[in-house]
Parts: structure tokens; C-alpha cells; sequence
């Protein structure tokens, strides 16, 4: 079996650390350099229920698209739920790694495993990033459907094809208008609005969409809004990172078992369609 600094070397390879945003916080959270790994978890979200399912699994390491702790912390005592997570994982000798904006803006990334879930057709990065001589990383991208459909069409797509949640999907402008091109961004994608329109793009696909971004866009041209759960735009990656990992299990003769998390950890969970009383 592999020890985790082995694992953990091969998934900073995936996704660098250095590529991450500065605000991040990405990388190793806890774990023994030196302890064995035969089983791996992914999931978006380091909760209580995620890790619970790794020691269920007997998973020596999980990884994570979310940071445990964002901003920051003064403590890991088990009265808060985030310190309970961290007792849980080295308690029972249970790394935690995360992959962040790194794993957004990696080639492929979390919007291209977006666009693999919707079967569109990646053309390039919607944000490009500078360094990448290839032209390939970046945030977001831009994607072409092989067969236009109507913006209602497409919307119930990502319905049939993104797993389920209590927000279902939310779409903003004419159903009927035709779509050739979108722009997608998984996660929290309303800072892209400039891209999107300067991409000329006939939809954009993401989440947490806020109102007033959301309103202007629509006001400023006729681009179809598809908005998602934050959870449900970013859950398709793990899937692809736990191939991706099955791939080097494979060659380095590793045998890893490689989970992925089929827990629903999106916050929301019952929706009630809004209506005027009778």
C-alpha cells in the first residue's frame, strides 16, 4: 500500500497548490505522512456526515472539494462542528486533503467534469489562465451542444442530469430561445457575468446566482440563465478526480479502492414552490 505523502505527492500533481487562489486554503488538513492508504472518499463538502461515512468505509484518507476551514481557526475542540469533524479524522487516522480553486482551474477541472455530466462539448476555458501556454486551465468554460435545443430543453437537462436537490434548477429568460453555446461554471459563478458576455455565449450554467447580477444580465442582452445548486454544479468532479486517481492507482500498482460520496451535503433540503394565497 502507498503511504499517504505518496497519495497526496500524485494529487498535488492533479491539482497544484500554487494555482490556487489566494484566498484559498487548499491542501492537506490532517493526516500521518507516513500512514498507509488502501481506500479513499470523495465528497464536496468535509462535514460530520462525510466523515462518518469514511470510517464506516474504513477510508484512510478523504478528499474534498470544499475547505474544512476557509478563514481560519483558533480552535479544534470538539464542541464545534468543524472541530468535531477534525476529532472524528485523527481519531480514527483519517487524513483529510482538499482540492479547491486549484481543481477549478486545472485541466481538466471542475467545470469540464460540469460539462461531461451535461454531455457538452468543451471548447475552451471561459477565464483563461495566463500561464498555461496551452491554453487549456483556466475558470469556467465554454462549451458547444451537438444539437441546438431550446433554452427550456437544456435547462431540463441539467434537471435530468445533475444529481438531485431541494433547488432543483432555476432559469432565467425566453424558454423557447435556441441554444448552440454555453458558458458553464460550477459553484458560485455570478463574478463571471463579464466573460460570459464578452464570450457571446447564448446560455450560462452555474450556481448561487444573486439577484442583482442575475437581473442585469438579463436586462443588459437576451443570455439564458440556468441556475443549480452550488453542491450539484460541483459534485460531478468528484467523479471524474476519483478516476482520476483509479488511473494512477493503476499504474503505480497501488490497488487503491476510490469511493465517491453519494450523500446529498447541500445545505437546502425541502423546497416549496411560492404562490399567492387563493
Amino acid at each position: 500500500m502507498p503511504r499517504l505523502s505518496e497519495v497526496i505527492a500524485e494529487l498535488d500533481a492533479l491539482w497544484p497548490p500554487g494555482r490556487a487562489e489566494g484566498w484559498d486554503a487548499v491542501g492537506t488538513v490532517c493526516g500521518d505522512p507516513d500512514a498507509e492508504v488502501d481506500r479513499v472518499l470523495f465528497a464536496v463538502d468535509p462535514v460530520q456526515e462525510i466523515a462518518d461515512e469514511a470510517l464506516k468505509l474504513g477510508a484512510q484518507l478523504i478528499v474534498t472539494h470544499h475547505p474544512l476551514y476557509l478563514r481560519g481557526t483558533t480552535t479544534v475542540a470538539a464542541g464545534t462542528f468543524k472541530g468535531r469533524v477534525v476529532h472524528t479524522l485523527i481519531k480514527h487516522d483519517i487524513a483529510l486533503h482538499v482540492a479547491h480553486t486549484n481543481a477549478d482551474s486545472a485541466d481538466p477541472g471542475v467545470s469540464d467534469a460540469l460539462a461531461g455530466a451535461l454531455d457538452l462539448r468543451v471548447e475552451r476555458p471561459l477565464v483563461p489562465d495566463p500561464t498555461d501556454p496551452a491554453g487549456r486551465r483556466g475558470l469556467g468554460r465554454i462549451c458547444v451542444l451537438d444539437h441546438p435545443e431550446t433554452l427550456g430543453a437544456f435547462a431540463a437537462r441539467a434537471a435530468a442530469r445533475l444529481p438531485a436537490t431541494a433547488q432543483g434548477i432555476r432559469l432565467a429568460g425566453d424558454p423557447e430561445s435556441l441554444v448552440r453555446t454555453v458558458a458553464v461554471s460550477g459553484g458560485s459563478g455570478d463574478s463571471l457575468f463579464d466573460a460570459v458576455r464578452a464570450a457571446g455565449v447564448d446560455a450560462f450554467l452555474t450556481a448561487d446566482l444573486r439577484h442583482h447580477p442575475a437581473s442585469e444580465a438579463v436586462q443588459y442582452s437576451s443570455l439564458g440563465l440556468v441556475d443549480a445548486a452550488h453542491w450539484a454544479t460541483e459534485w460531478p468532479w468528484c467523479e471524474q478526480a476519483a478516476a482520476q486517481l483509479d488511473a494512477i492507482s493503476d499504474r503505480h500498482g497501488w490497488d487503491l479502492r476510490v469511493h465517491v460520496s453519494k450523500q446529498v451535503t447541500d445545505p437546502w433540503t425541502t423546497h416549496h414552490s411560492s404562490g399567492a394565497p387563493n
